[in-house]
């Protein structure tokens, strides 16, 4: 996988929501660089100049957070990743444009903070050319509501059949899992799930 710098082209949109912001008064992290383990992996939502394939230390991904708003909704809820405490992860690092630095951290705390599940963090990543950086994720809060520990069926079964305002929860699995392999990072978990949801076929 290449490290050569690259540009990839998105929309930074701005919240449409008239509700009051949840995020208002919250002090945003400075950062250059974002973590991705996720979704951020093949949906960035914004420009980058650099990414590179890394590994973090001191949390993995995992299936632990409720989703009622992007991939469930309140009566059906569906299940996300997060960084939880423990072991290692290898994701993706990007690069935000310079100049962009503010505008992107604002839009990345819009789409991952609006309940506060995550703790964001300024975590060391060492870069493939020696580099190191520091940049910023999400962590999961083990004390929020939307903190799950859900057996293999469990997260299985909320993938196979939720749904939210992104579409089904079966999608956000499989697409992060075949990013991952594009970028030669085995999730032996996840792909476990991803191809018995592959096999299962869409949803009705």
């Amino acid at each position: 996988m290449s490290n050569l710098p690259v540009m990839a082209p998105a929309t930074l949109a701005a919240p449409s929501d008239p509700q009051p912001d949840p995020l208002d008064g919250v002090q945003r992290l400075p950062a250059q660089w974002v973590f991705a383990y996720g979704s951020l992996i093949w949906h960035p939502d914004f420009e980058y100049v650099e990414r590179h394939l890394v590994r973090i230390h001191g949390y993995h991904r995992a299936f632990c957070i409720s989703s009622t708003r992007y991939r469930g909704t309140p009566e059906a809820p569906g299940v996300v990743l997060g960084l939880d405490r423990g072991g290692s992860c290898h994701g993706v690092v990007y690069r935000f444009r310079p100049g962009d630095e503010r505008q992107v951290v604002e839009a990345l705390y819009q789409r991952e903070m609006p309940n506060h599940v995550y703790t964001p963090r300024l975590l060391p990543v060492r870069l493939p050319d020696g580099r190191n950086v520091e940049a910023i994720t999400f962590v999961a809060r083990r004390d929020h509501p939307s903190y799950l520990r859900l057996s293999a069926d469990e997260i299985l079964r909320r993938l196979s059949s939720c749904r939210g305002g992104r579409g089904h929860n079966r999608e956000y699995a499989i697409n992060t899992w075949h990013a991952l392999r594009e970028w030669g990072i085995e999730d032996a978990g996840l792909g476990v799930i991803a191809r018995a949801l592959e096999k299962a076929g869409p949803c009705a």
